[in-house]
């Protein structure tokens, strides 16, 4: 039984205080800031556009800072004046304040892992002599800056367990930079790889006659280095990276020995894979396994064998196996046919077999197998959730899983893969009692008649009468699936009163490869009818009514709900857009966009422009349209996706909403897309939200929804 610490009383106060949208409200909302309008107006393949607000690109311009103090002050006499944000925080810090573990890793005889205590604004990296020995902080991020705005990472660790590789970001960029710890002495060595943004980071040897492989893309071409310790940054070797071009992404992997290096080069963020083999023992040419420019294939290391999971030929992906010396295609053997009922998503060696996860009706699971591809047994549960992890080795039968779904974190299993036994390692002391809440999966249908799938979590006695307030959120893009694992916001709007659903849409990776291109490219509006079936579907049922209805999504999720709240304005009371993409026509001009040229496309070209176009949110404001209330949120530590579009967005959805609802912008100067956020920033953004939400679309229905 996980622990769960009693938050009844904080919802009480917080239904008392009114925080529902019947009693919950400001008297008077004042007129956003004055913003100056440019004439800028571009032609582009025959048609203008027009971007009036292209001064706010310049990000350190002095008019640009005030214009952005002048919206935070502005969001800040609105969201301040709301009731119930008192209770609201205690609520937030009752879900967030806890402790969290994630997987270990076990390097001679020591395991190492990351720990954030409930009182603890950022996650430690500690060490276990044993298992069940004591744990001993190893690098403690809470001294490295005054806010505690810099986090560490876990990279790598030495076969010994003798040497740390880590990473410290500051702020939530995407750059970090790279430090190796002497886990005996706690001192970091000298050698120390510069902010940049790095995929992977290996151990070769020891402190005193070894050194990193590390991987190095965006602000260079993509290139695989070698740098010897204590020899100047400079003297670096490329073993990987001639002819490559500045949009591809280089990710290796090290066999256990050493011996062999694996390459990936990805063609943007989730393109088609080439896969490259070099022996470093014998300082031998690389081999080509895989180079069509098609397919997407991982190579993993089982042992002395490459196991790889592809849709060469097989759009759901199947497993091989592959010799390292002779790694192409037409040698590859199979183990694990693809079906037409599950996703694969990965394979790896461990416990001298094969841990393969894959999706199950967008739930992950995983299953073990021989290395002959003899399926030996699942790891399932019996509720809706998410089995994750399978962290471990080769050469030993420990393995690591966990197990979460949308309002209960995750618990962390130890497993044996010899027997199939396992045993809880980390239980969570949970927010919420799991039974207070169920979790179901919906279908419904789309535009053009596709099927589409829908986690709803919510009491089990809530009242199908229209008036929930009901929070929908989704991706649906560059290959990515949501799942029903933890969401702290999720168990905040849940404990609020309110029920959340989390759609499924075209452009993720839930039904494979076709399901991913049903949603990129000229498909993309595809993903937002998907989205408006799904709030249409709720609406039906009896969840709620639109205006009870909010939507929220972030990145590519941003896009989505930008597109959506444009093409159908009546049909949500509220939207969160959080560090979007919204000027889909200048959007590749910018940091690492060139990334998502695979996915979207670019205005360069005349065919893509016209339905880039078409759905570009920035693009499609009409004057004096009655849009929903809608709060952006960005900010300067965002080095993947601009802050530009949320700045240039808002400064135009304030010039033409035709209706009195609020729009509004919060605008961070650290926290980025990359998170590292501490606790108590993550605290303040989830009052922000919730109390925004909660005052649009919350209802008298919220204390009959709690009973």
């Amino acid at each position: 039984m996980s622990r769960a610490r009693s938050i009844a009383p904080l919802v009480g106060a917080l239904l008392l205080t009114g925080c529902v949208a019947e009693e919950a409200s400001v008297d008077y909302v004042p007129p956003p800031p004055p913003t100056k309008m440019d004439n800028v107006v571009d032609r582009l393949h025959g048609v203008d556009v027009s971007d009036p607000y292209r001064w706010l690109e310049d990000q350190d311009a002095p008019e640009t800072r005030a214009w952005i103090d002048a919206q935070n002050a502005h969001t800040d006499s609105v969201l301040d004046a709301l009731p119930g944000r008192s209770e609201l925080r205690a609520l937030a810090a009752t879900v967030l304040e806890r402790d969290a573990v994630d997987l270990p890793s076990e390097r001679g005889g020591r395991h190492f892992f990351s720990k954030r205590r409930a009182d603890q604004e950022l996650a430690v990296i500690y060490m276990r002599d044993r298992l069940d020995g004591t744990d001993r902080v190893l690098i403690d991020p809470h001294p490295m800056s005054p806010d505690h705005t810099a986090s560490v990472e876990r990279r790598d660790l030495s076969d010994d367990g003798g040497l740390v590789v880590y990473s410290v970001r500051e702020g939530g960029v995407d750059e970090v930079t790279i430090r190796v710890r002497n886990v005996e002495t706690g001192e970091d060595l000298p050698d120390v790889l510069p902010p940049a943004r790095y995929s992977e980071v290996h151990l070769t040897g020891n402190a005193a006659g070894g050194g990193l492989i590390y991987s190095r893309f965006g602000d260079v071409t993509p290139r695989v280095m070698y740098h010897a310790f204590r020899t100047p940054l400079a003297d670096d070797v490329m073993l990987f990276g001639d002819g490559y071009e500045q949009h591809q992404i280089p990710v290796t992997v090290l066999s256990d020995d050493g011996r062999w290096l694996v390459v990936h080069v990805i063609e943007g963020s989730f393109g088609p894979t080439e896969i490259h083999v070099k022996d470093l023992e014998r300082d031998a040419p690389f081999v080509t396994a895989i180079g069509d420019g098609v397919s997407e294939s991982w190579a993993e290391f089982a042992g002395n064998q490459l196991v790889i999971t592809t849709n060469l030929d097989a759009p759901n992906k199947r497993v091989v196996l592959a010799d390292p010396a002779a790694p192409t295609a037409d040698a590859w053997r199979e183990v694990v046919p693809a079906r037409d009922d599950i996703v694969v998503q990965s394979a790896s060696g461990l416990g001298g077999r094969l841990a393969v996860s894959y999706l199950h009706d967008v739930q992950p699971r995983h299953a073990i197998h021989d290395i002959d591809g003899t399926h030996v047994h699942d790891i399932t549960f019996d509720t809706v959730g998410s089995v994750g992890g399978g962290s471990g080795r080769w050469k030993s039968h420990e393995a690591f899983f966990t197990f979460e779904t949308l309002h209960v974190p995750r618990t962390i299993y130890r497993y044996d893969i010899e027997t199939g036994k396992r045993q809880v390692w980390v239980e969570p002391e949970t927010p919420v009692e799991a039974v207070r809440y169920q979790v179901t999966q919906h279908w419904f249908t789309s535009k053009d008649g596709t099927r589409v799938p829908m986690f709803v979590a919510h009491r089990p006695d809530v009242t199908l009468d229209g008036s929930n307030p009901v929070l929908l959120t989704g991706y649906g893009g560059l290959n990515n699936s949501l799942t029903p694992v933890f969401s702290e916001f999720a168990t905040v709007w849940l404990e609020a009163g309110g029920v959340f659903a989390l759609a499924n849409m075209r452009g993720g990776e839930e039904f494979g490869e076709p399901w991913h291109q049903a949603g990129m490219l000229e498909n993309k509006q595809n993903v937002f009818d998907d989205f408006i079936a799904a709030a249409e579907y709720l609406i039906a049922e009896g969840y709620t009514s639109s205006e009870h209805l909010a939507i929220r999504g972030g990145s590519n999720g941003g896009l989505l709900v930008g597109a959506v709240s444009n093409q159908r304005p009546e049909l949500f009371g509220a939207v969160v857009c959080t560090y979007p993409l919204l000027d889909m026509v200048r959007y590749h001009q910018f940091l690492v966009a060139s990334f998502w040229v695979p996915e979207y496309g670019s205005s360069d070209d005349p065919d893509q422009f016209a339905y880039i176009h078409a759905y570009s949110p920035y693009h499609n404001v009409i004057d004096g349209g009655e849009y929903p209330a809608t709060l952006y949120l960005s900010g300067d530590g965002d080095t993947r996706v601009a802050p530009l579009h949320a700045r240039k967005m808002t400064a135009l959805m304030q010039d033409r909403n035709g209706s009195d609802n609020p729009i509004l912008l919060r605008y961070h100067t650290q926290p980025g897309h990359s998170g590292g956020q501490p606790v108590s920033q993550r605290i303040d953004e989830m009052v922000d939200t919730m109390s925004f939400l909660l005052w649009q679309v919350g209802s008298g229905s919220l204390e009959r929804t709690r009973g």
